[in-house]
């Protein structure tokens, strides 16, 4: 993809910088904001001022972005030519109203949320003052850290801009060592319903068999669940649920129900996951023809007495 110019408001600093680089400034040192802050940077543009309320964003910010001011946010918007707002979901909307609000946002200048959730909408204030608006969403987890910057390869980003900026936003991507994939504004929420469901409920299921094997003794849990949920990931996104086995896979409702009995004085939350998701799983088993309907109707018998004895 070849990378377009970047729209530029007259700057002092500009005429020392390359063509086409843009003075960023980051509101939100938090894990994700100071690592894509990084990233620009490594791609020669200049990080103008960074904000930082909390002592840990405060690190963040000094180990990846040395030397970078750390400002207020209406300073930050007043030096930069895009500004990168990663901040948490919900506290969006209202950052970008109020600015708008006291006439920060300024024509021609870039904005840039990291939000999944949102798409360009709720840039709509800074919009209305000749600000561009775009979505670029990272679909990758951050711990904070210059190890991060590593991972931006091998990442995709979901991104949203009006058709005139789109390239701008994709080439931002680019940039950053990412490959961008467009969404829908319509389809931000489902986008990132889905990657949560995958990310965050992962990240559930490993804890929650982490906790039952520690419950019986091992000690290294982690030795046991790596090795087995890396490859069932791996092959799971190489063929998809052809890719399933156990005893749901195999219609062997006994072993199912086996389980289902011995996780009955298990944590309540880990009883409801493993008979909703293996009662999902039955289901899904169904449609592509794995199980027959009666298989699939004995697994979910026993997942129905299984409950209805932990209610006793």
């Amino acid at each position: 993809m070849s990378v377009p110019e970047f729209p530029a408001r007259p700057r002092t600093e500009s005429s020392r910088r390359k063509p086409g680089r843009l003075g960023v400034g980051v509101i939100g040192a938090g894990r994700v904001g100071a690592v894509l802050g990084a990233a620009l940077r490594a791609a020669e543009h200049a990080v103008v001022g960074v904000s930082a309320v909390s002592e840990a964003s405060r690190e963040r910010a000094e180990n990846l972005l040395p030397g970078v001011p750390v400002l207020e946010i209406p300073q930050i918007v007043e030096r930069a030519e895009l500004v990168l707002l990663a901040v948490p979901d919900d506290a969006l909307p209202d950052l970008v109203s109020g600015l708008a609000t006291v006439g920060a946002w300024q024509p021609g200048q870039l904005v840039a949320h990291t939000s999944g959730r949102f798409g360009t909408t709720v840039l709509e204030p800074a919009r209305k003052l000749g600000a561009i608006p775009l979505a670029l969403h990272p679909a990758m987890t951050f711990t904070g850290m210059s190890l991060d910057l590593t991972r931006l390869p091998d990442s995709m980003f979901g991104v949203t801009a009006p058709p005139a900026v789109l390239p701008v936003a994709q080439a931002l991507v680019v940039e950053m060592g990412a490959e961008p994939v467009v969404i829908e504004e319509e389809d931000r929420v489902l986008y990132h319903a889905a990657l949560a469901h995958a990310s965050n409920h992962l990240v559930t299921l490993a804890a929650q068999s982490t906790q039952l094997l520690g419950s019986i003794g091992v000690e290294r849990p982690d030795r046991l669940l790596g090795p087995l949920m890396r490859a069932s990931l791996e092959n799971a996104l190489a063929a998809g649920e052809g890719a399933l086995t156990g005893p749901v896979a195999r219609g062997d409702a006994g072993t199912v129900a086996a389980h289902a009995g011995a996780l009955a004085d298990a944590p309540e939350d880990i009883h409801d996951a493993y008979t909703r998701l293996a009662g999902v799983t039955a289901r899904r088993a169904v449609q592509r023809g794995v199980l027959t309907p009666e298989q699939a109707r004995a697994i979910l018998d026993a997942l129905t007495a299984s409950e209805q004895e932990g209610s006793e």
